[in-house]
């Protein structure tokens, strides 16, 4: 049945005004000039079927979305960018940072980045609520994996840096697969390095501070923003924490959250003072006196019952539909440069749901940048320094 029949024989009906029969009308928008385009690549590359499949849209060798079960697992099935100097190329970036040497519990988030990618096979490029289709929207790409050196953080962390630093400053957008949390912190860095004069502010949606300046004698991955905002760049009065609490919050890190004047939302403020709220009170800090915004997310921010499969599981989290609408929003009211998922840690994970709910924060803040202006991008934006620096440290003390 066509649209035109299934508008004819519903006419008679009024459609409520709902999200429902909005998005509706959206998909009637959509191009799939994509579609298409991959469907002639798979054809191309993979040869026609054979003749006994009907569906002649179907190569022989598997290519592109489709099927799910199948192919080469980038994160949904986006190209592959062997060379890395053609990131500019492209809106978005995908990238792994295998890295679990910071841990100081349950390692396993160095299978981050495979776990993520392997279960977002499952989703395709439209989301129906939104009404945004990614393959006709945006170009994406996944770059692979940095490089890490196992057991050595510092040197994992200047590997990291340069890898975010070159992706960001080509202007494509940087989505960062953990990894632990240690990768904050050169991930922070390697993007003050092509701010110039510019500053960050970083949102953080975790149940656990991070604010440490060593854990274990170590910057591990309880520390990243004690080190991310001695940045010049990065200054601690703009970083905002949503979803803190439970019983896995070193005093020693509250200490220099108190000293330094961070911001923090525990999960009972959240839901006391409503999402709304919420988020109105992280754009006013994360954006006073800065020019992008830096969204950290771990995967534990979210109640354990969700998300198992992760190193530090910490029950009274928020629910997943309330850390979704909040990002939502916060992505579509403020300038934001990077996005980094961590602490997914497959090893732990049942029925690959915690790798699942990443793959949603991903696809939802991409879908949610679309929706607001924010890709694809038609130039650099202006935070964007071309020209490397070395990071201005500043000694909070």
């Amino acid at each position: 049945m066509t649209d035109q029949s299934c508008s004819d024989a519903n006419s008679h009906f009024q459609r409520p005004e709902t999200q429902a029969n909005r998005a509706l009308q959206k998909e009637a928008n959509l191009p799939l000039t994509g579609w298409q385009q991959e469907v002639s690549r798979g054809l191309e590359f993979g040869l026609e079927a054979a003749e006994s499949i009907s569906d002649r849209s179907i190569p022989t060798f598997s290519r592109g979305e489709l099927p799910h079960f199948a192919g080469i697992n980038t994160f949904l099935k986006a190209p592959y960018l062997e060379d890395v100097r053609k990131v500019g190329e492209y809106d978005v970036a995908i990238v792994g940072v295998p890295h679990d040497s910071g841990t100081t519990y349950r390692p396993g988030t160095r299978f981050g980045p495979q776990g993520i990618r392997r279960i977002s096979a499952l989703y395709t490029p439209y989301n129906f609520e939104l009404g945004v289709d990614l393959r006709e929207q945006i170009t994406l790409c996944d770059v692979g994996d940095i490089f890490t050196i196992p057991a050595n953080n510092e040197k994992s962390f200047d590997q990291i840096s340069k890898g975010i630093a070159h992706i960001f400053s080509s202007g494509a957008f940087p989505i960062i697969m953990g990894g632990d949390h240690s990768i904050g912190f050169p991930t922070v860095r390697g993007i003050c390095r092509h701010l110039g004069d510019k500053k960050v502010g970083i949102i953080h949606f975790d149940r656990h501070v991070d604010t440490q300046e060593t854990d274990l004698d170590e910057r591990m991955h309880t520390c990243p923003w004690f080190h991310a905002t001695n940045i010049k760049n990065a200054p601690a009065k703009n970083l905002v924490q949503l979803g803190i609490g439970g019983w896995q919050v070193p005093r020693q890190g509250v200490k220099v959250c108190r000293e330094r004047a961070t911001n923090i939302l525990t999960v009972t403020d959240i839901t006391e003072m409503g999402l709304d709220a919420a988020v109105n009170f992280a754009l006013e800090r994360a954006l006073d006196g800065t020019d992008c915004v830096y969204i950290s997310f771990d995967i534990d921010c979210i109640d354990a019952g969700f998300v198992p499969g992760t190193g530090w599981p910490e029950p009274g989290g928020l629910l997943p539909r309330e850390a979704l609408s909040m990002l939502g929003k916060i992505v579509q009211k403020a300038p934001i440069c990077g996005l980094e998922v961590v602490e997914v840690s497959p090893p732990y994970d049942i029925s690959d749901i915690t790798s699942l709910m990443a793959t949603r924060v991903i696809c939802d803040t991409m879908a949610h940048l679309v929706i607001s202006g924010q890709l694809p991008r038609k130039e650099k934006p202006a935070y964007i320094h071309p020209e490397a620096q070395s990071e201005l440290v500043e000694d909070w003390r």
